[in-house]
């Protein structure tokens, strides 16, 4: 899968006057010093969150042999360091056994060292999809942009937000799948189509046994919706204008909601009926609901 370059970087998601520590700075004006690794803690907001244990070992190895050549990026806070860009180098640092590591402490304000540490994965591009799409909502949430504002920010399409957003309505295994490379954001894009998420739990494992490539999986998800057209015909010539509003209701309220909606009616009363399958599901539904999440243009 190839990685899109982002264009413009920190400078230009921050707007025109605002004060912002750029990330690119040489190291030797910087005043790279070294700290203790016990005195660095993790970001609590890394958007990465997956680690590949085998490529850590790899880079304690090569730290091993000719030491840590780029420093990391810390913010002090209060007698300990926060890591701010360099989390991998720092872990890598850990397993080699070193004792300490160069750091440039930086001082960033509070709202922007989350948005920092974001960035600065972006640009390194060492987020798998599924973290690229967090890393673009929280984006949005936290500067209130519009996914075409923060496309022109990024200097990517509009539409490359919004894919990446949208992968967040799969099921939390089809993304643990994404996450972990075992698909690629291709093949499971078009499993956006089936409403059930059982049926994108069992296409997701039919396409990894199968090793189908993105034309494949697309032919397959058409395939069961042409089967499944015939008997909501018929359905519909036997129903009601009543239950095809309903129908046509639910269809739209799970294009929404990217899950399961039953619209329950009995006679004036009924309920609405919304489904989620794990604590993130139900986090991102209730977001949805209360309007956090970017309006797109």
């Amino acid at each position: 899968m190839t990685k899109r370059r982002l264009g413009k970087g920190l400078g230009a998601l921050f707007p025109e006057g605002e004060n912002f520590v750029p990330l690119e700075t040489d190291d030797r004006e910087a005043g790279a010093e070294e700290l203790l690794l016990e005195k660095i803690i993790a970001n609590p907001n890394q958007p990465r969150k997956d680690f590949d244990e085998e490529k850590l070992r790899e880079m304690a190895q090569t730290m091993l042999k000719f030491g840590v050549i780029q420093p990391v990026i810390v913010q002090k806070k209060g007698d300990s360091y926060v890591l701010v860009a360099g989390e991998r180098r720092w872990r890598a640092a850990g397993l080699a056994g070193l004792k300490t590591i160069p750091a440039i402490v930086r001082d960033y304000p509070p709202e922007q060292l989350t948005v920092v540490a974001l960035i600065e994965n972006l640009q390194r591009q060492d987020l798998n999809p599924i973290e690229e799409a967090n890393a673009y909502q929280i984006l949005l949430q936290e500067h209130g942009l519009t996914q075409e504002e923060l496309a022109g920010r990024l200097g990517i399409s509009r539409s490359a937000i919004a894919n990446g957003l949208r992968l967040l309505s799969l099921d939390p295994f089809v993304q643990s799948h994404i996450a972990k490379g075992i698909l690629s954001a291709g093949q499971a894009r078009p499993l956006l189509a089936l409403a059930e998420r059982e049926l994108q739990r069992k296409f997701a494992a039919e396409i990894v046994n199968r090793q189908l490539n993105v034309r494949q999986v697309e032919k397959m998800v058409q395939s069961l919706k042409k089967k499944n057209e015939a008997p909501v015909k018929d359905e519909k010539e036997e129903a009601g204008l009543g239950e095809l509003l309903l129908k046509e209701l639910e269809e739209r309220l799970h294009r929404l909601y990217g899950t399961k909606v039953v619209i329950r009616k009995y006679g004036q009363e009924g309920r609405v009926e919304v489904f989620y399958y794990s604590e993130e599901d139900l986090e991102r539904l209730i977001s949805i609901m209360l309007g956090d999440v970017g309006n797109e243009r």
